[in-house]
């Protein structure tokens, strides 16, 4: 009842909490499943691998503000918080390559002008942490209705590219910090690294030699083993001996870089105008976070949209309201710790579900071991990892294998986006998809699609895909949040005027079931029916005035 008196502000964190909170106990207990621990190995790697990448991105544009503890603090921050704590814990949670993208934009704006870096990293955060706690308290992720698959394919599609992007810089660094020796030797075990990391897959996912679980062995881990591999095979000895390859750089056991910025004051940084900043940076730093609001708002929503969505026969209710709040939290958390703020994480959050089915003997899915256990302890591994043992083992990564991680990355995300799919099909043989038992039901299903729609709607999405690429190449990087969602705005209200109807529902839809998505709007719902009530109450307050006139007018007539 309290909620009604104050316009059912903070409605939807509460009802995440009630629908959510009875599931609490059984988040452990369904855990007791044998999914639960390769899951747990596969997501724990999944994260780490990409995040010490991001983490050699970040240490090459920010002049060393950001290395590898910065990195593994978040992610380990990220992993045991979303873990015990939010809503789906499905939702992997850690450094994204758009938040990289955003700090060394950042860095590259603010520095030329002397502002300091962390402190007005700081106050981004915070104003952002605030935003967040506005939209979560107001409701306003109910307007998470109008993302589509539109504008989750579309981000995959960019995210890829930004992938292969890394992979192409870290390669040229070498080329350019050491001599043409470590370049070429570096782009050979790059490719090496595709080949056997890529033919994992291939081979687990496509080739039918062995039995499933051995061939789910290599889906697995064949990336992980490729890592460990081409990290010894450096020190084989022979002709390798006489060339320098560039390694992760690390810093000491749980401490913040020391070979960047200066940061006096260790993990805590001192934020308050006067000592460290103006405080007209303090202002400046506001529509910053609008931005990074912008760009957590969609993409930790799609995040956890993608893991939920109708692929995966789920049980549990979603939260949305309540875990965009705890993001804002961590975002907080992470400005006065220095380091970068975590968010959903694509492809890594539906590889997580995907990781945890189970299937029958014919392969059909039966359910998805729904827990908190794997998403916790992958965490907290990673928060060992900023021991020095495990530190000096992440010192002997090349950087060329970080790169052939991108790239396999890439790779994999590319084959099964559906925009690449979509241009595949452009140039398929018609006779193949007609009369070739062996072509795959999905392109069966675009061939019923009359061409022209279909090839309007790719185009749409291809321009899509490479504007939010393209903006991220300029000084404005910072304002590709901006173009996504303009984008899912143009899905909801501009498509339609361009493809019928009809047609685009075949191509665009909602990401996720409504078992789903009802959780986004219940506090539209609830203001929805309220108002309908007071409006049944007014009509029958008016009826009764009324009919009281009336009464005492004939009371009057009759005397």
């Amino acid at each position: 009842m309290g909620f009604k008196h104050i316009n059912y502000f903070g409605y939807g964190i509460y009802n995440d909490i009630k629908t959510r909170l009875k599931y609490y106990p059984s988040d452990f207990k369904d855990a007791i499943n044998y999914r639960v621990i390769p899951s747990t190995v596969f997501i724990f790697f999944a994260n780490l691998l990409p995040a010490i990448a991001f983490a050699q991105d970040m240490f090459d544009k920010t002049n060393h503000a950001y290395g590898v503890n910065e990195v593994l603090l978040s992610s380990g921050l990220a992993g045991v918080v979303f873990g015990l704590f939010s809503g789906q814990p499905l939702c992997i949670v850690g450094v994204t390559g758009p938040i990289s993208i955003f700090s060394y934009t950042v860095y590259e704006l603010m520095h030329p002008r002397g502002t300091p870096y962390f402190p007005f990293m700081c106050w981004i955060y915070l104003w952002s942490m605030i935003f967040h706690f506005a939209i979560a308290l107001g409701n306003y992720v109910s307007f998470l209705r109008i993302i589509s698959l539109y504008s989750c394919d579309i981000f995959g599609f960019f995210i890829n590219m930004v992938y292969i992007q890394k992979g192409i810089q870290i390669l040229s660094n070498q080329f350019d910090e050491i001599n043409l020796a470590s370049g070429y030797c570096s782009v050979m075990i790059s490719l090496c690294m595709i080949i056997c990391g890529v033919g994992s897959q291939i081979f687990g996912n496509e080739l039918h030699y062995f039995k499933p679980w051995i061939r789910k062995v290599f889906v697995d881990y064949g990336v992980v083993a490729s890592v460990i591999f081409f990290t010894g095979f450096i020190h084989f000895g022979g002709k390798l001996v006489y060339t320098d390859i560039q390694k992760l750089p690390i810093t000491k056991t749980f401490e913040p870089t020391t070979s960047g910025i200066v940061r006096p004051h260790g993990w805590f940084i001192h934020f308050w105008p006067g000592e460290n900043i103006s405080v007209s940076d303090v202002f400046l730093a506001i529509p910053f976070a609008i931005l990074l609001t912008f760009l957590f708002y969609f993409d930790h929503n799609v995040s956890s949209l993608m893991c939920q969505s109708k692929e995966y026969p789920l049980k549990k209710p979603a939260s949305f309201h309540w875990d965009f709040f705890l993001l804002g939290l961590t975002t907080g958390i992470a400005g006065l710790l220095g380091i970068p703020a975590p968010n959903g994480l694509i492809p890594q959050a539906p590889l997580h579900t995907e990781s945890l089915i189970v299937h029958d003997s014919k392969g059909k899915r039966l359910s998805v071991v729904e827990q908190r256990v794997s998403n916790t302890v992958q965490g907290a591994i990673t928060f060992v990892m900023m021991t020095r043992p495990f530190l000096i083992l992440l010192g002997l990564v090349p950087q060329a294998v970080l790169s052939g991680l991108f790239f396999i990355m890439a790779i994999g995300g590319l084959h099964g986006n559906i925009v690449t799919n979509r241009i595949r099909f452009i140039f398929l043989d018609s006779d193949y998809i007609q009369n070739d038992e062996t072509c795959p039901k999905m392109w069966k299903e675009m061939k019923k699609i009359p061409k022209k729609w279909l090839y309007i709607y790719t185009f749409l999405e291809a321009i899509g895909g490479v504007a939010e690429f393209v903006i991220t190449l300029t000084k404005g990087a910072v304002g590709f949040p901006g173009v996504l969602l303009f984008l899912a705005f143009c899905a909801k209200w501009i498509w339609p005027l361009i493809i019928p109807r009809q047609e685009l529902d075949k191509l665009d839809g909602d990401v996720a079931d409504e078992f789903i998505l009802k959780n986004i709007t219940v506090a539209d719902d609830e203001k929805k029916k309220r108002r309908q009530m007071e409006k049944l109450i007014d009509e029958e307050k008016n009826t009764s005035d009324t009919e009281t006139t009336t009464n005492e007018r004939t009371t009057s007539d009759d005397n």
